[in-house]
């Protein structure tokens, strides 16, 4: 008997379902993990039920008439290790489009093998991926207390990231800056995605990613594969989903934070061919927060907006195409005379404009040649820009003065292009290049404290940055990977490049458990500003601009990691790291400075004659104890414990101002079914966060009072510890489906700071009060969303 129709036969399927109310439908694509082809005749059912199916030539299959609620998929193929996807969330406002890449078995599979195995959840999603790896759906960005809606906080629940910045997003990766972090979208590299960005960082207040807009996408901690490059810390490997090709649909959203959505998405035509479109667009919504008394750190009011859009056409005989763009806008202006003296973002005689705003427009192709083959090719242009202009003033504030004039415009042009091959059952092959042109026009004007303007930064021009890659993976059994490639890196600004080598081994020490060891060379640029900071050398006209021939930053990654999913739906995870920095921009003159320590807030050093002699070092131990969703509860707890050191040019060994020690997260929750017929669903959800305070420069305050400005202690960097950090936040949430129509209502309130803990942000200098002071984080802050799908 086909296994297939045995299969059906054993979890009690028909191909026919009763009529009911309360139903939806779920579909999607089942593929080759590898050559991504499609599997033709593969079954998909819901066991328990009287669904079940067959995907079509397209490998795409359909359930009519799931019933809402959680459900299971689960699926097979001959010759494939079959699956089961459980706790699958089926709504009445939204159609469920579940993909799913299936993984060949070396193994010859045994007649009577027909029952699926429960996916590895959390797995990344590329196979070429082992170690310090962690996919995440949408589903969990929502579900987590305290993340205001923002991908970036979700992974700081994660084992190995640290935050203690209420006020941005930032994301601290075992010790490293939050400036190593690799954005990816689409498979290609994108700007900064947040509001108020500053040129050089990596995160900001307010996402602009729409949550709405994306899939599934993965999270890499260390150690990363060879496609990989100029990136340090971490990768955000972000993807769309596309929008559903058979039905129109509509979602509402309202947030304090990401603000008033509207989305559509739809097929591009009657035909139902598979083309789709996809679009979402935010308004923010901060100043009613604001008008309500909600603790913040600042009381100027911030204004963003953003756009994303995914359009794909239909599939030809020249391959898959589709158009993806996303981009944002924000303001805000602080005038000194409307803060407050205590505001962490601007002074009382001070007015500063700051204006952000980035778009990216990207093409992808991919193309296949034969069955175990393709192309994949992505084009995008990436454009942002962020200002700044502040005015002080003097006299009794009689008296208002231009003082600070900062501009940078970056437009860059990328090109990836890769082939993979499945040549094999055991190997795969993946190779390519990614080209940029980086593009630049930035200036900075300073005359704080001087007779006239100095150009502190300067530079209208382009540069290429190259990137080739070669990586493969060949599977020895169905229990022992290996992994390895080479990642080659080039700078045209000072002709700067690098050979990396990356290798993972994995191996099933015994049935759901796995040890793993990776290793990885990584290079990154130096933040754009660093590059182009310049200072007028003494008695000449010229300027002293060296830092244009800094190397890049280097740093080696070993992980030995041990998984083991010791129960259905549970998982225990523990991974050893030592990351070996080198190549660190340091000064010529002994002192304690090192770049390791940039990215702590949003300014870059003036500071030139730079040399790549500084080193570093970061070493811990990470474990995750998680269950995943499943019979209405999860839990994931996380402990790291790290050490995060540095030496400047004096040879001290330091704390990194990113050495927070230990972080500790407990998340949980519990979802009620209510309503006739279990169709609603309340849930309460709680994270608690722990994290060891970091380490800070103190203020200078003679020099800060002379200077009236903050100027730091250079004699003692790091050498004081802030208090340590702890929050506590809870989410009460409600989700109704209208049993007469395709609509669903969701509800949330999420407390976070619950016990409204005073926890310190930073010592600051007061040009207000001529004192240091102590900045605080946000206090107990209530978020809400409502969502309606239809």
């Amino acid at each position: 008997m086909h296994k297939s129709l045995l299969f059906l036969l054993l979890t009690g399927i028909t191909l026919q379902a009763a009529a009911q109310s309360n139903l939806q439908t779920i579909k999607g694509t089942v593929k080759d993990k590898t050559s991504e082809r499609p599997l033709v005749h593969a079954t998909v059912a819901v066991p328990g039920t009287q669904i079940g199916t067959f995907t079509d030539a397209n490998g795409r299959y359909v359930l009519h008439n799931v019933p809402i609620g959680r459900q299971q998929v689960a699926f097979q193929y001959m010759g494939y290790k079959p699956s089961l996807i459980p706790e699958v969330l089926v709504t009445a406002g939204k159609e469920v489009v579940l993909d799913v890449n299936m993984e060949e078995s070396i193994s010859a599979l045994k007649d009577v093998t027909v029952t699926a195995q429960k996916v590895n959840k959390g797995a990344a999603s590329n196979e070429f991926a082992s170690v310090s790896s962690r996919s995440f759906s949408m589903e969990e960005v929502m579900r987590y207390s305290g993340g205001r809606n923002d991908p970036a906080r979700l992974v700081t629940n994660f084992a190995g990231v640290a935050t203690t910045d209420d006020s941005r997003n930032d994301i601290v990766v075992r010790g490293n800056a939050p400036t190593a972090v690799l954005w990816r979208m689409e498979g290609i590299p994108i700007p900064n995605p947040n509001h108020f960005a500053v040129a050089g960082n990596a995160s900001g207040p307010v996402s602009a990613l729409n949550t709405n807009a994306l899939k599934n996408s993965d999270f890499y901690t260390g150690a990363f594969s060879a496609e990989y490059g100029n990136v340090t810390g971490a990768v955000f490997d972000i993807a769309l989903r596309e929008g559903n090709k058979d039905r129109f649909e509509k979602t509402l959203q309202l947030n304090f934070l990401s603000g008033l959505e509207a989305m559509l998405e739809g097929p591009l035509n009657k035909k139902k061919n598979g083309a789709s479109f996809l679009v979402g667009y935010r308004y923010s919504f901060t100043s009613i927060a604001q008008s309500l008394g909600f603790n913040s750190l600042t009381t100027a009011t911030p204004n963003y907006q953003d756009l994303v859009f995914n359009i794909k056409l239909a599939p030809g005989k020249l391959g898959t195409l589709s158009l993806f763009g996303l981009g944002g806008m924000s303001s805000i202006d602080f005038i000194g005379k409307e803060i407050d003296s205590t505001d962490f973002f601007s002074n009382t005689d001070e007015d500063r404009y700051p204006r952000s705003r980035f778009g990216v427009l990207g093409l992808k192709h991919t193309i296949d040649l034969g069955t175990r083959t393709y192309i994949r090719t992505v084009l995008s242009y990436a454009y942002s820009r962020y200002s700044v202009k502040t005015y002080k003033w003097y006299d009794s504030l009689d008296t208002r003065t231009f003082v600070f004039d900062q501009g940078t415009t970056n437009n860059s042009w990328r090109l990836s292009s890769y082939v993979n091959s499945k040549v094999n059952v055991r190997l795969s092959i993946r190779g390519g290049v990614l080209a940029e042109v980086l593009g630049a026009d930035m200036y900075t004007r300073d005359r704080y404290n001087k007779p006239d303007w100095a150009d502190l930064r300067n530079y209208n021009g382009s540069s290429l940055l190259l990137q080739p890659f070669v990586q493969a993976r060949y599977r020895f059994t169905d229990k022992l990977a290996l992994t390895a490639g080479l990642h080659g890196i080039y700078y045209g600004l000072n002709d700067t490049y690098n050979i990396e080598p990356r290798a993972s081994l994995s191996y099933d020490v015994a049935p759901r458990q796995t040890i793993s060891f990776s290793y990885g060379m990584h290079s990154q640029l130096q933040p754009l500003p660093v590059y182009l900071y310049q200072e007028r050398m003494p008695g000449e006209s010229g300027y002293n601009q060296s830092n244009r021939e800094l190397d890049f930053t280097k740093a080696q990654h070993y992980v030995l990691g041990y998984d083991w999913r010791f129960a259905p739906s549970w998982r225990l995870k523990a991974e050893a790291y030592y990351q070996r920095l080198y190549n660190v921009p340091i000064e010529r003159t002994p002192s304690g400075f090192s770049m390791l320590n940039i990215g702590i807030d949003f300014a870059f050093p003036e500071k030139t004659n730079l040399v790549n002699e500084g080193t570093g070092s970061n070493r811990g131990l990470e474990l995750t104890l998680e269950k995943f969703f499943g019979k209405g509860t999860y839990l994931l707890t996380t402990a790291s414990i790290f050490d995060a050191r540095y030496k400047g040019s004096d040879g001290i060994e330091r704390n990194t101002a990113f050495n927070n020690r230990a972080v500790f997260n407990v998340l949980a929750g519990r979802e009620w079914k209510t309503g006739r017929n279990g169709r609603n669903a309340f849930t309460l959800d709680v994270k608690a966060a722990f994290s060891g305070g970091r380490y800070y420069t103190p203020v200078d305050l003679a020099a800060s009072l002379a200077a009236d400005e903050e100027k730091l202690d250079e004699t003692r960097y790091n050498s004081e510890r802030l208090s340590n950090y702890f929050r506590l936040d809870t989410r009460l949430g409600l989700r109704l489906n209208s049993a007469k129509r395709k609509l669903s209502h969701t509800f949330y309130l999420d407390l976070q700071n619950l016990t409204n803990n005073e926890n310190v942000l930073t010592q600051r200098y007061n040009t207000a009060k001529n004192a240091v002071g102590t900045a605080y984080q946000i206090g107990f802050f209530p978020d809400f969303l409502y969502r309606l799908q239809f």
